[in-house]
């Protein structure tokens, strides 16, 4: 009994359906991270003024003032103002433009520095073991592969 041979346009044929199949996963997934991230950011900024209730971890920005002292605890008492303010705007921009997906690359990149340097604050005042626990660094990680994708425009990402 004879093994049918394969032709080179059927094969050709399946290498294009896997590829379809992959791009569409990887674009599924490009979309995960993006919505991920810019949640992960919009959430504590929602706590930050209250609207998280009784679920809230800060509460209120005075409260969250408190802790950006406590990670920066190497920084001169009067930038912490600032810094929680940069930080609120920052995370908001950051969160809307990944949920969005506007300037994902760029904006991907900012998101990846901006959770390094949360990341190397928190090692220096806590030590290594909170910002690994908080996944600070996996995040930026991710956020720094979502940099790395050249997203095309589709009804997903657009």
């Amino acid at each position: 009994m004879s093994e049918p041979i394969s032709t080179a346009p059927e094969s050709l044929r399946t290498n294009e359906a896997k590829g379809a199949h992959t791009a569409s996963w990887q674009r599924l997934g490009i979309l995960y991270a993006r919505v991920a991230l810019g949640s992960a950011f919009l959430s504590p900024v929602a706590d930050r003024f209250g609207l998280w209730g009784n679920h809230a971890s800060w509460g209120n920005f005075v409260n969250f003032t408190r802790y950006v002292a406590q990670v920066n605890s190497f920084m001169p008492a009067f930038t912490i103002p600032f810094l929680a303010w940069a930080a609120t705007a920052a995370e908001t921009t950051l969160g809307i433009l990944l949920v969005l997906g506007i300037w994902p690359r760029k904006v991907a990149l900012g998101s990846a520095t901006l959770l390094f340097l949360f990341g190397t604050a928190m090692t220096i005042s806590f030590g290594i073991k909170k910002p690994l626990d908080y996944s600070v660094f996996s995040a930026s990680a991710g956020a720094l592969l979502l940099s790395l994708f050249e997203v095309r425009k589709s009804p997903l990402n657009s």
